[in-house]
């Protein structure tokens, strides 16, 4: 896609109060995923689009908790209302929702039968939790851990999980294709690199469905970079989702919220490319 004066008018976010904030079309397609106000007790008098509003904030920008800017809901009612809605699995959910919606709009059936697996090793923080020395990258005194991440071949994100980086890639994946297995039902067919070439994966996947891994393998006498066919597809994914700042490093404690982060970034990610698809589609029908 050009980046002419139409993209730029279409991507333009000047007109609202941080660029990371929901436009009225963005948040339309999320306020029905949003849980409504517990029966009983005092009603809700905060504005749960504020609430998303500052997560995303959180996101885009990488500050801390307390850094958050005053014009938001109160610090304590942002940060209670993320864990909770991570506790339940909801940013999971919605990001499922988004990737099938996405899909069909995008003339493709909800479930993928096919993705691209792979993993990212990233620095942690004195914050604690999970973490180990990650022997591939060799980084002496760093601790760190590994996002995997698993997409479609329009290299949306169905799935992401985290693990201590001393897992190698080829004992951390069944992990990550179990937890799929029931949630995108047609997905059995698996690009990957090197990392996950072996018998090993595959006995331990046996009795836990039919899976196709195919191993896309760097040419041995290909100097400097290459791309390789479904392999750029997770790479562009990753550089797509760490336009979020707070992905920069894993500042958490623990893996769940690691991975709660990994989601948002791409629900925002998705939330952003519904928003064009529609748009676009109402300038078509309108001329």
């Amino acid at each position: 896609m050009p980046w002419d004066d139409i993209t730029r008018a279409q991507h333009n976010r000047d007109h609202l109060r941080y660029p990371t904030d929901l436009t009225d079309a963005e948040w339309a397609v999320l306020a029905p995923m949003i849980p409504s106000a517990r029966p009983g007790g005092r009603p809700r008098r905060t504005d749960m689009r504020d609430v998303l509003n500052a997560i995303l904030y959180i996101a885009g920008g990488g500050s801390q908790w307390r850094m958050l800017p005053k014009d938001f809901p109160p610090v304590s009612t942002v940060r209670g209302s993320f864990y909770c809605w991570r506790n339940s699995g909801l940013w999971q959910t919605i990001n499922q929702i988004l990737a099938a919606t996405t899909r069909e709009l995008e003339g493709c059936e909800a479930s993928p039968t096919a993705g691209v697996i792979d993993s990212q090793s990233v620095k942690t923080t004195e914050s604690g939790g999970i973490r180990a020395y990650d022997a591939g990258k060799k980084i002496k005194g760093r601790k760190r851990r590994k996002r995997y991440i698993v997409i479609d071949t329009l290299g949306l994100m169905v799935f992401a999980l985290v693990h201590a980086a001393d897992i190698q890639d080829r004992d951390g994946a069944p992990d990550v294709l179990q937890a799929i297995r029931y949630r995108f039902p047609w997905l059995r067919h698996i690009f990957a690199d090197g990392g996950y070439a072996g018998s090993k994966l595959r006995e331990t996947l046996k009795g836990n469905g039919e899976w196709t891994i195919e191993i896309i393998r760097r040419s041995d006498v290909a100097k400097g970079f290459e791309v390789l066919p479904r392999r750029w597809v997770v790479e562009r994914t990753f550089a797509w989702l760490n336009r979020c700042r707070h992905l920069a490093k894993d500042w958490e404690q623990s893996i769940e919220s690691a991975s709660a982060w990994i989601n948002i970034a791409s629900i925002r990610l998705m939330t952003r490319r519904l928003r064009n698809i529609s748009s676009t589609r109402s300038k078509r029908v309108r001329s």
